[in-house]
């Protein structure tokens, strides 16, 4: 299954996601993971990101895209992957949506996991304090939840229209959001054989 994981810092995504590659058996693909290693690495690619993002910028969005469609034509992503952090954007989502249909494929499903934001708010405060993140303060969680509304209400207009968008409820135990999602899978998975 292709699948792409949207969420919101605090959701619960990151063990979501861990879980839900090992009972996929498919590879975890992190932009922002991968754009560390191109830097890292000192790759082409890497060091037109280091460049841009000297100055607290996003790396372009045709440079992410480079970076996964290099990540997707690996031979563990055949049987599908998980995508985290990418696309967050549109101009990132047509890009993908286009690489693909070349070799006549699409995304499986768009997961968005989701809990209100009162509940959000109090688990970034709950963290910032566990993890001592002393420049996670009120305001700027409340900026990062403020942002991230704006850079995803578009992709989810774009996934819901494409009818592969899926609410996830985010509250509950860890294994209870996790059956909600294989839930979802499971039925994506019987009407793509329907």
């Amino acid at each position: 299954m292709r699948i792409i994981f949207l969420g919101p810092p605090g959701v619960g995504k990151g063990t979501q996601s861990q879980k839900l590659v090992d009972s996929l058996h498919i590879p975890h693909i992190s932009t922002g993971e991968m754009l560390r290693e191109a830097i890292r690495q000192k790759t082409e690619l890497g060091l037109k990101v280091a460049a841009q993002m000297e100055g607290g910028r996003l790396a372009a969005d045709e440079i992410v895209v480079q970076l996964v469609r290099q990540r997707l034509a690996q031979s563990d992503c055949r049987n599908g992957y998980l995508l985290d952090g990418f696309p967050r954007t549109l101009p990132q989502a047509a890009s993908l949506d286009l690489a693909l249909a070349v070799d006549d494929e699409a995304i499986d499903a768009v997961l968005n996991l989701t809990v209100d934001q009162d509940e959000l708010f109090r688990r970034l405060m709950d963290r910032a304090k566990k993890e001592d993140r002393g420049d996670d303060n009120e305001e700027t969680i409340r900026k990062r939840m403020e942002v991230y509304d704006d850079m995803t209400f578009p992709l989810i207009n774009y996934y819901h229209e494409q009818q592969v968008l899926h609410r996830i409820d985010g509250l509950g135990t860890v294994e209870e959001v996790f059956e909600r999602i294989l839930g979802v899978l499971k039925k994506v998975e019987q009407d793509k054989k329907a």
